[in-house]
Order: structure tokens, then sequence, then C-alpha cells
């Protein structure tokens, strides 16, 4: 009953962020769509400034150690992270004072920031210490609760569609998460929370972060800096149509995060510390063919309910532009085939080939959009993360072979 109703928490949380981006785009003036696009991609950048990724480090400490040391660990973290916000919290005002994100947002940015960050760190924690369903309620109500609402809301009630309505549901649903997250965590008794901060222990774990830091930030830059870029391109309108079809086009990686790699990797992981080699490569053919059939069935079915959609939104900038949706698709299905060799590796420990793959694609992005712009600014940024993309694709299957023993490697065998 407890993963039933785990698995349909997570289901719906991903079936209202796929529904928030369309409703969006019906009820709200395409600049505000696009302009909701710049302050989310923003916002999951910072983030990872924020968080530092100390969350890789601080998990598997606790779960070496006992329920009276773990206050003691989390306080060190959050000292931590009150360093990290007094290092950016100032650069990120920086957005505000050139104008890159307009000043009367300044207000919910940080909002939302602040509580976005807190819950999920709690929800990250939970899931580390075996709270699934507890975690799953946290991430509905940082995520899905409040776009149901808020859709709702502005649906029956016109006077209320605007993006400041949307940040403001967005940094209430967050904040309650917060509460819900916290106060479980309190009721746990864990003990240690009279300790002194252990700097030695955050200076550790900083130098075992930094690391997937640089990866996460790599692939996270394409998907923020793909916005600026576009913006600076084609204007606030077409952005929006941007937004919307990249945001459909990432509900695959949702879809296969949650559907299909939660549930494999661990497996893979298990397979390559028991050094059975028929059943890793039996599991990474299952992960491959998982893979592969769920996006074409994505691919298929979006293809028949995009230009009912369309037409259901009745707005000509996004039919006019429907066109980047092959595009952003392409980059998604070239993503989600890189995550087969990337758990490989990952089962195998295997980080630096990773973390150096992500760096490559970033810069290939950069370099690209340069080259492609001249030649049609419109189509230089979805072109430029597909190239970004299969460049990482191929570093991952290339470090897969080059460096995974003959009798793991499983389209050597299988020919």
């Amino acid at each position: 009953m407890t993963r039933l109703a785990n698995l349909a928490l997570r289901g719906m949380t991903l079936v209202s962020k796929f529904l928030l981006i369309f409703m969006l785009a019906k009820l709200l003036d395409p600049e505000e769509v696009g302009l909701y696009g710049l302050v989310a991609a923003t916002v999951g950048y910072a983030l990872y400034l924020l968080g530092f990724d100390f969350y890789t480090y601080t998990t598997r400490e606790l779960l070496k150690r006992e329920k009276t040391e773990w206050g003691g660990l989390l306080k060190s973290q959050c000292a931590f992270s009150m360093v990290t916000y007094l290092v950016f919290m100032p650069l990120l005002l920086i957005l505000f004072a050139f104008d890159v994100l307009p000043s009367y947002l300044l207000g919910w940015f940080f909002a939302l920031l602040v509580v976005e960050h807190i819950s999920q760190e709690l929800n990250r924690l939970l899931i580390a210490i075996s709270r699934p369903l507890l975690a799953s309620c946290v991430l509905f109500l940082r995520t899905g609760l409040w776009a149901l609402l808020v859709v709702g809301v502005m649906f029956w009630q016109p006077a209320s569609r605007s993006l400041e309505n949307v940040l403001m549901s967005w940094t209430l649903g967050a904040a309650i998460a917060v509460v819900l997250g916290a106060g479980s965590l309190l009721r746990m008794g864990l003990g240690g929370w009279r300790r002194q901060i252990d700097w030695r222990w955050v200076w550790s774990g900083i130098k075992i972060a930094i690391p997937f830091l640089l990866a996460t930030l790599a692939v996270r830059g394409i998907y923020t800096l793909d916005r600026y870029w576009f913006e600076s391109f084609a204007g606030m309108e077409v952005l929006a149509a941007y937004v919307l079809f990249i945001g459909m086009s990432n509900a695959l990686m949702s879809f296969l995060d949650a559907g299909v790699f939660a549930f494999m990797y661990p497996a893979l992981i298990s397979h390559w510390q028991q050094c059975s080699a028929n059943d890793f490569k039996r599991q990474l053919k299952q992960l491959l063919l998982h893979t592969a059939v769920f996006c074409l069935l994505f691919i298929t079915v979006a293809a028949l309910v995009l230009p009912l959609l369309l037409d259901w939104i009745g707005r000509p900038v996004y039919q006019e532009h429907s066109y980047l949706f092959g595009w952003l698709m392409a980059a998604t299905v070239l993503m989600a085939l890189s995550m087969i060799p990337h758990y490989a590796l990952y089962a195998q420990g295997k980080d630096k080939h990773i973390i150096f793959s992500h760096l490559g694609a970033l810069l290939v992005f950069i370099l690209s959009v340069l080259v492609l712009a001249p030649f049609n600014t419109l189509l230089a940024v979805p072109a430029a993360i597909c190239c970004s993309f299969f460049v990482m694709l191929v570093w991952k299957v290339l470090a897969y072979y080059l460096l995974t023993p003959v009798e793991y490697q499983m389209l050597r065998s299988a020919a």
C-alpha cells in the first residue's frame, strides 16, 4: 500500500508539472510564459550553487553513522549552506541590477530560491534515510499540488492570470513542503544538534562534492543558457514557444527517471559489485530496451497530441514555431540514450569520464551556438543542444567500451 501511494504521488507530480506548462500557455500572455521559463531555469541553476551538491556527501555520511550523530552532521551542512547564501545571494542580484530579470520579480525570486533549496534538501534527505512516502509528499507539495491549484484558480478567475500569482503559489507550495519535511525530521528525535560545527568535515565534503557539482552545473548550464540565448535572438514572445516545447520534451526525461532509471540502475550497481557479468549485461540490455521503447512511445503520442493541444491553446506564436519541438525532442532523446552508458560507468565508479563528458557538452553547446547563429538565429540554440548531447552520448559510449572489461560489455557479447 505504501509503495502504491508513493507511486501515485509521484505520478500526480509528473502530470501536474506537464499540465502546468500547457495551462500557462493557454492562460497567460506569451511574454509572461517566456519570462516564467527564464525564472524557472535561473532558480533551478541557482539551487545547485546554494546546495553545492553537498548532499552527495551528507547522505553517505548519515548512512554510516548512528542517528545520535545525525543532528550534528545536518547542523554542519546548514552552516555550510549559510556560507553559500552569503556568497551567491549578492551575486544573483546582478541579474536584476542589469535587467536580465525584471526588478518587480526580485522579492519572489529570492523567496522562491530559499524555500526551493530547503525543500529540495529535505526531499533528498528523506529519500536517503528511507522515508520514500514522506519524500514523495514533500515533492508533491513542492512541485505538484500548487500547480494544480493555481491552474484551477486562473481557469475560473481570469483576473488572477498573472506571472506573479504563479510565483506566489509556487513559493507557498514549497514553503508548506518545508514545514512538512522539517517537522517530520524534528519528530525523528535525532541527536547531536548541540555539537559544534565540524568545519573539517565540511571541507572534506566540499572536496568530494565539487566534481559532481561541476558535472551538474555543466548540463544545467546548457538548460539555462539556452533560454537566455534564445530570448536574445528571438524575443520574449517566441521564447514562450521554446519554453512550451522544451517543457514538453523534458517530460520524457521526467517519466524515464521515475519509471525506468530509478528502478533499474540500482540493480546494475548491485550486479557490478557482485562481479556478475551476465546479470550486468542483461540489466544493461533491459535498460536500453526500456529506454528505446519509452522514447518511441512518447514521440508517437506527442506527435499525435501536439497539433490538438496547439489548436486548444489557440495562440499563433506556438503554432508558427512548432518546428522547435522536433529539435528539442531529438535533443532529449540523445540525453536519454546517454544515460545508459552513464549508469554503466557510474556503477563502475568511473565518475571522472561522466564529469568530462558533461563539461565537454557545455563547451560544444557554446561553440555551436556561436557558429550557427550567423546562419539561423531561431535554430542555433536547439541545434546546438543536439550537437552537445550527441557529443556527450558518444563520449560516454566510448568511455564505456574503453574502460569496461570485455566480459561485461553488452553489445559485443550480443553480437
